[in-house]
């Protein structure tokens, strides 16, 4: 069976707490080092690869297109999430669903830590790696975080019927 970080009752957010304690220590010797920049590269790489291969397999292991691959790691990941973030929902319909997260106790917890990189890299990021499940029935974009120091998140997903698709 594949790992499947959503097959727990455990909230997201304490599952994080759990994992920055483990990384925090890691992160801070390879930063001490290789440097912050070259540190940082190292994790992001590693977390990066990470996830988009457990996102993948989850996907996989979902069935179905790409799009409902995408759905189903949803629908196990937001019940997780709970009330960590709190959701403003522009457009929601077939085709496209815009919000903005306008809080986010991720991002409260991580800049406490005065590790907001940590919590980019192990958090923020892992959308692109769920949206690349979704590819190329779903297009996503997302130009600031609350993490990076915005006032908020902004979550743009366009969802792509694969008879609209361009065949070339």
């Amino acid at each position: 069976m594949t790992e499947n970080p959503n097959d727990t009752d455990l909230p997201l957010l304490a599952e994080v707490k759990l994992q920055a304690r483990v990384l925090l220590p890691v992160v801070r010797a390879i930063r001490g080092r290789l440097g912050r920049a070259e540190g940082d590269r190292l994790i992001e790489d590693a977390l990066r690869e990470w996830s988009r291969d457990l996102h993948r397999r989850i996907g996989a292991e979902k069935g179905g297109n790409a799009r409902e691959q995408w759905d189903g790691i949803w629908a196990d990941m937001r019940p997780r999430i709970g009330d960590a973030i709190h959701r403003e929902m522009l457009h929601d319909t077939d085709s496209i669903r815009e919000y903005n997260v306008t809080r986010c106790a991720y991002a409260e917890f991580f800049k406490a830590l005065g590790e907001p990189e940590l919590g980019k890299f192990l958090l923020c990021d892992i959308v692109f790696d769920i949206a690349e499940v979704g590819a190329p029935d779903i297009e996503f974009r997302r130009t600031q975080t609350i993490m990076s120091g915005a006032s908020h998140c902004d979550f743009r997903y366009r969802f792509i019927p694969s008879v609209d698709r361009d065949p070339t």
